[in-house]
């Protein structure tokens, strides 16, 4: 777009805006949001470029390449940006981003994803625009987000108010699939938390009855498997002195009981796989478990995994031992063990949290739009922004609404973008110009 379309377009934007409604915005304001309706067809352009590139987490070449997309708008935008490879944990890498200001404001995070659940072999590829919506794998989590970060960030620039402002980028590229050892996939984004004064996670939007939620809190989402052990014989002998109850038997009572003596708010916990028989065995992947046995023997070993979701460390810790204790108490002649995984941490509900939720709720009041309430965690997902709230306030969900994530016809609602985008640039702005 030449310079004098771009002018011709924020007069027209401007022209378009409601006057009560911006009356308590700034120029320079003002001009962002001119800026993001301005380049609302430049960024579905861009989002579409992103969408027809596969990055599926295990997809490393074309993770890498949509990183190299994002390089290119984000070194126009004036960051200094590098790749940070990621053979170590197994994944393609991430994008680190540096933009330094005066030095004086609040230091900015702001985190997404170059990834998607989608691998190459999935039949959903491409991106598909239908009206106010588009369709296609990844087009709301993550890459509407990092076009709402790119819309914002461009807004700021042309408004003048990018200059002054401190901000760090990560948008990982194993979100979706994280590497392993978690230590190193995702020290980058720790080591930035550190550094930061304030995180803002551009994943997606949630809406509760229509109604826009800001997110400042997150689950955390931890494996867990069982593994049962019984004496095998014939299976006319079972639950005598000499055989006992066998290794399935044990596992049921096990999972019985997690179901009745686990519940508590915040906590969910699932079984998302089970085998057992005369052999059981868990693939490496931990995406399969097999089993072989005949009805006529009594089963040796059975396994089951699933996770647990938690709202905070001291509840994680809480139902560890809960389900420790359970496990413990073994039917006749068996064993069992449970061994867990931490994947990602919580990020629990604090104050700053919520100050943070405050000022943007400014924002919304400014630009004439509702409240956005506190969203009940229960209704989203763990991410990224959990490994730096230990360190660091925060604020999730800035990316764009979509519905039907992770799943064929994944699809975006485009006008969100624009008033995302609206949000974060305002909300950035007004951040990056309070004392640290």
């Amino acid at each position: 777009m030449s310079s004098l379309s771009l002018r011709c377009a924020l007069l027209l934007a401007v022209a378009a805006l409601p006057s009560p409604a911006f009356a308590r915005l700034s120029a320079a304001e003002t001009r962002m949001a001119a800026t993001v309706e301005a380049e609302q067809e430049r960024s579905i352009a861009l989002l579409e470029k992103l969408v027809n590139v596969n990055s599926g987490s295990m997809n490393l070449k074309g993770v890498e390449q949509v990183g190299q997309m994002m390089r290119t708008e984000l070194e126009a935008a004036g960051f200094t940006v590098k790749w940070v490879p990621m053979a170590a944990a197994g994944r393609a890498g991430h994008i680190i981003a540096t933009h330094k200001g005066d030095g004086k404001g609040k230091r900015l995070l702001l985190i997404g994803h170059l990834d998607t659940v989608f691998e190459p072999h999935s039949p959903f590829q491409t991106f598909v625009r239908k009206g106010d919506k588009a369709e296609g794998p990844g087009v709301g989590d993550d890459k509407g987000g990092m076009v709402v970060m790119l819309a914002a960030l461009r807004a700021m620039q042309a408004a003048g108010t990018l200059k002054a402002a401190d901000i760090e980028i990560v948008l990982t590229g194993d979100e979706e699939e994280s590497g392993s050892p978690i230590e190193i996939a995702r020290a980058d984004l720790v080591a930035a938390g550190k550094r930061a004064d304030v995180a803002l996670d551009f994943e997606g939007l949630v809406r509760d009855n229509g109604r826009d939620m800001g997110s400042i809190a997150r689950r955390s989402s931890n494996s867990w498997t069982v593994t049962a052990t019984g004496k095998t014989g014939h299976s006319s002998l079972i639950f005598n002195s000499e055989y006992g109850d066998g290794a399935v038997y044990e596992l049921t009572r096990i999972i019985a009981a997690f179901r009745k003596e686990l519940p508590e708010p915040n906590l969910t916990f699932n079984v998302g796989l089970i085998a057992g028989g005369a052999t059981a065995e868990a693939a490496a992947d931990g995406a399969r478990v097999s089993a072989s046995g005949k009805t006529n023997i009594i089963p040796a070993v059975a396994i089951a995994m699933g996770d647990f979701r938690t709202l905070s460390d001291d509840q994680t810790a809480r139902v560890r031992q809960k389900m420790e204790a359970i496990v413990s108490q073994h039917a006749p002649l068996t064993d069992a063990k449970i061994t867990f995984d931490e994947g990602y941490p919580s990020m629990a509900p604090t104050a700053g949290n919520r100050a943070i939720l405050a000022s943007l709720n400014g924002v919304n009041r400014d630009l004439g739009l509702a409240e956005m309430p506190e969203l009940d965690p229960l209704k989203r997902g763990a991410g990224d922004i959990s490994f730096v709230a230990k360190d660091v306030d925060g604020l999730a969900g800035l990316g764009p609404y979509s519905t039907g994530d992770h799943a064929p016809g994944e699809t975006v609602d485009l006008p969100s973008m624009v008033t995302q985008a609206k949000r974060a640039a305002i909300l950035m702005t007004r951040l990056s110009r309070e004392k640290r």
